[in-house]
């Protein structure tokens, strides 16, 4: 069984605790993990970027001079893309970069994201949250620097927990997400990862592999 630091509410050490294999053991697939990261930044893109070719940009379509015995070359038009204000050749224009990728290679490439932080060390689990009646950046700071000394760190809740949230939106370098918004984007790119049990256990619950059913060589269960 995979296994990593559990810690109290208050940060304090609390042994280890036992995670499924299927989900936090497994053999990262690294090239599935760059996909799905690949196709999560490429959906973040507005794709509203614009150029003005020579039939958008203003000015007159009146040759500029005619054809021969100037001595200069010939010319048809200022929008041409050679002149200050002419057009843009091959410029960039309104697309969408909208990737797609099966649902079954998504979860392998959580299971992936989740099994390196936990080989490496750097993901650690909470007995739950820190019982505040207001919001507390004090208290959530301190909790979180004892469990997880890094410059980022990623904080995944089993559900929505306002004053939690509210307490952590301040603290830089400090991200909180619930298990639904899970994501290898986000499990990498932080430094640390610290996750509740119940969340834990909601992970394992959603991206587990049910019993009889092998992983294919994208690392997705069949």
């Amino acid at each position: 069984m995979a296994e990593a630091a559990l810690f109290t509410a208050n940060g304090e050490p609390a042994g280890v605790v036992s995670l499924r294999d299927d989900v936090f053991g497994v053999e990262p697939n690294a090239a599935l993990m760059h996909q799905a990261v690949q196709r999560q930044l490429a959906n973040a893109r507005q794709g509203t970027h614009d150029t003005k070719t020579r039939g958008e940009v203003s000015g007159s379509t009146k040759k500029m001079w005619r054809q021969k015995g100037t001595g200069r070359a010939r010319q048809g038009s200022k929008r041409a893309p050679h002149w200050r204000t002419g057009g843009v050749v091959f410029g960039p224009h309104p697309r969408s970069y909208r990737q797609a990728m099966p649902k079954k290679m998504r979860s392998g490439a959580v299971r992936s994201a989740l099994s390196v932080r936990v080989k490496a060390g750097e993901l650690v689990v909470l007995e739950s949250l820190p019982n505040l009646e207001t919001p507390s950046t004090k208290s959530v700071r301190a909790v979180v620097d004892a469990v997880a000394s890094a410059k980022s760190r990623l904080v995944v809740m089993a559900g929505p927990h306002d004053t939690f949230r509210l307490s952590a939106r301040n603290l830089p370098g400090v991200r909180v997400i619930t298990t639904e918004s899970l994501n290898t984007y986000d499990l990498m790119r932080h430094g640390r990862v610290v996750i509740t049990l119940e969340a834990a256990r909601q992970i394992e619950d959603r991206f587990g592999i049910p019993e009889g059913a092998g992983e294919d060589h994208d690392g997705a269960s069949e």
